[in-house]
């Protein structure tokens, strides 16, 4: 039945009225009238006519207009914080719209059924755009429903490592309890709009047509009065991805095992490195705003040039390029899993998959050639069984690197005494064999306070000798009451980080050093502002010219610094290009 023929067939007012005009109190009213919303309906004699007028208490109608509102916010709100501006809440919700159509021309039971059903589905629905503004604020990019589960794990950890047990736990509940009251608030408030406009159904319909119209007319002008994230796109938009995420298993299983070097003898792997010493080094959240956005780019820059300098006059050369990262703001373990692997690994159930498989990775690659093959993992708290998957010799964790220093918030270590801890561990005793060493550098780990400070590498020791660098320094607290101030200390914490790189490399270098280095994936939103792209800066540092030589086909930029111009690879395919390169 159509809009306009249910509105034909509405009955009139004065059916509605009992033989000689008078209301008889108690009797049975339409559907969702008196006594389905809770407010009472009085005859007060006078009304026009000799009918009576009818009066709904105070009370009553402010928790209409209240429920009203909360409905309405669920559907015009964006999901992203971005985008919530006053604009965001004059939308028309074109598909809020077609629900109150369907429950008017629904019967009586099939309504109030369909009205639970809709409510329920609304309450979902809001909880998750609350929860895609906190997944764009820090990863740039909406909720998975399958996949992202873990991650709040992840999350009560860094703030357990941050604000304590007890204030992880304060925040669990209170976002607990946030979720339970807007899907009993939202519930609630469609059950009781239904009762409402069943009661006004001529002035719900005309209303209904009224918008159907408007919207329409805009849109036909271009006139943008839909709402950024419609309920109903949204509900689509994750049913898809459920599906599209049970699907990706299949497709993963596919992939991983197409591996051209998945058989190649360790004796025809890596040999124009042969008697190297390779390291390859991820620096946290690096991305390409580091070096592109004029906030950071002139200070961070004149760190690499500085860099370029001091290394030229050492006898290093150095070029770069760009990668692009599968994950931003977080998450670092896919971008690691990404570049060792060649497989894209975007998600949590790929990576899952990806660390029980037997798939060759660029550590496993160096141990094949025989070297030996160790992880520098400082973030690492406790038992990480994913190490035995990527080939390494030997784990270095927080646990086992020998710091005694004090803690720089997430950062466990300053990166300064992760490489001095590394050289102790691996470059102490008689001969050994080529080096491959990944080393996870998190000094540029938000909170981004306090910071280290370099120091003499002879003065590191047991990292004592940074006692007391975390009370002088700022604190988190009066870091993040501003955003600029947030923003500057992002960036001092990557010339901190780079700053030690270059620093290493001059004191430690030696003909046989390659040294690769690169962002893991861009910091957060806040840092780089919205819908920032995802690309990494990723140089290669060796003093032999021979290495260099090698990498000419890849069109990388000469120094530290890449460019605008620079070449952006996929982060997947670094592992293959790498081993063609160089076996």
């Amino acid at each position: 039945m159509s809009l306009l023929t249910h509105l034909r067939r509405l009955p009139t007012q004065a059916r509605r009225t009992p033989p000689g005009g008078a209301a008889v109190a108690g009797a049975a009213a339409p559907d969702g009238a008196a006594g389905g919303d809770g407010g009472a309906v009085d005859a007060v004699p006078g009304g026009a006519g000799g009918r009576p007028r009818r009066r709904r208490p105070v009370g009553s109608t402010v928790l209409d207009v209240l429920a009203g509102l909360l409905v309405l916010l669920v559907f015009v709100t964006p999901n992203r914080i971005d985008s919530l501006t006053p604009w965001a809440f004059l939308r028309i919700p074109v598909d809020g719209l077609l629900l109150v159509a369907l429950l008017l021309i629904l019967s009586a039971r099939p309504r109030r059924v369909a009205s639970a059903v809709i409510g329920v589905g609304l309450g979902v629905l809001g909880i998750v755009k609350i929860v895609d503004m906190g997944f764009y604020t820090v990863l740039d990019r909406p909720f998975d429903p399958v996949l992202d589960w873990i991650l709040f794990g992840a999350g009560a950890e860094f703030l357990t490592g941050s604000i304590g047990r007890t204030g992880t736990v304060g925040v669990a509940v209170a976002a607990l309890l946030l979720a339970v009251a807007v899907l009993v608030l939202v519930t609630l408030s469609v059950l009781r709009l239904t009762g409402l406009l069943v009661r006004h159904e001529r002035t719900t319909a005309r209303t209904v047509a009224v918008f159907a119209v408007v919207s329409v007319v805009t849109a036909v002008f271009g006139v943008p009065v839909l709402p950024e994230a419609p309920v109903g796109v949204l509900a689509v938009d994750r049913a898809y991805g459920v599906y599209d995420g049970l699907r990706d298993r299949e497709r993963f299983a596919a992939e991983v095992k197409i591996d051209a070097f998945r058989d190649t003898p360790g004796d025809e792997l890596l040999t124009a490195l042969r008697g190297k010493d390779v390291i390859i080094a991820f620096v946290e959240s690096y991305g390409r705003d580091a070096v592109s956005d004029p906030e950071y780019a002139p200070q961070v820059g004149a760190v690499l040039a500085d860099g370029d300098r001091r290394l030229a006059e050492a006898g290093f050369t150095g070029r770069s390029g760009f990668l692009t990262s599968p994950t931003a703001g977080g998450n670092s373990w896919l971008a690691h899993a990404t570049l060792m692997s060649g497989l894209w690994i975007n998600n949590q159930q790929r990576y899952d998959n990806l660390v029980v498989s037997d798939r060759l990775t660029l550590n496993s690659a160096f141990r094949r050639a025989d070297w030996r093959t160790v992880g520098v993992m400082p973030g690492i708290t406790r038992a990480w069984p994913e190490g035995d998957f990527y080939g390494y010799h030997q784990v270095y964790d927080s646990r086992n690197l020998g710091y005694r220093g004090p803690r720089f918030n997430f950062s466990s270590m300053p990166d300064q005494y992760t490489l001095a801890g590394f050289r102790q561990a691996e470059y102490t005793g008689p001969g050994k064999p080529p080096l491959m060493a990944e080393i996870a550098l998190l000094s540029s780990h938000t909170p981004w306070a306090p910071l280290p400070e370099l120091i003499d590498w002879a003065d590191v020791g047991d990292g004592s000798a940074f006692e007391g660098m975390p009370e002088t320094g700022r604190s988190v607290e009066e870091v993040w009451s501003d955003t600029a101030q947030v923003r500057t200390e992002y960036r001092r914490a990557v010339e901190y980080t780079l700053r030690t790189l270059i620093s290493y490399v001059e004191t430690y270098g030696d003909d046989d050093l390659v040294l690769v280095f690169l962002g893991d994936h861009q910091p957060a939103p806040l840092i780089t502002g919205p819908r920032a792209s995802r690309d990494v800066p990723i140089s290669i540092v060796a003093r032999d010219p021979a290495v260099l030589a090698r990498t000419a086909g890849w069109g990388w930029q000469d120094g530290l610094m890449p460019g605008p111009q620079a070449p952006v690879w996929r982060m997947d395919t670094f592992r293959d290009r790498f081993l063609t390169t160089f076996s």
